[in-house]
């Protein structure tokens, strides 16, 4: 049912996109009202005459919400429910390393000292004494 409703949709879509392409324009939209004397007819559109392609534009623009409202019900399901994060493990903060003296710290947290290293100076001996 799901694939059948999408068929009829890309077919209504592509309908829909002719049927607005062979229409002829309007007029020249908001550049051709000017800024002086702009009436009532200008600023509104005159009434025309309801043609077949205007028609047909409203019945396929009016099919294709349909369709797509169907479409969002099925495929919306009412399993769908909980997070999609569930499944997902979390991952590890990242580690932090201690600042270097002499750096400025956030307000409010103390100064840590460098942690000891494992590895020993070297400690000079004089020779020859």
């Amino acid at each position: 049912m799901y694939y059948f409703l999408l068929a009829l949709l890309l077919l209504d879509a592509i309908l829909l996109t002719v049927i607005v392409l062979l229409q002829a324009g309007k007029g020249g939209g908001l550049a051709a009202m000017g800024a002086a004397g702009a009436g009532s007819d200008t600023l509104f559109g005159s009434r025309q005459a309801a043609t077949l392609l205007t028609k047909a534009t409203w019945w396929t623009g009016g099919i294709f919400l349909t369709l797509s409202f169907a479409i969002s019900l099925l495929a919306g399901g009412a399993g769908q429910s909980e997070s999609i994060l569930r499944g997902v493990a979390p991952s590890a903060p990242a580690p932090t390393s201690p600042a270097l003296p002499g750096t400025l710290q956030p307000a409010g947290e103390p100064e840590t000292a460098p942690p000891p290293s494992s590895e020993a100076a070297p400690t000079e001996t004089p020779q020859g004494q």
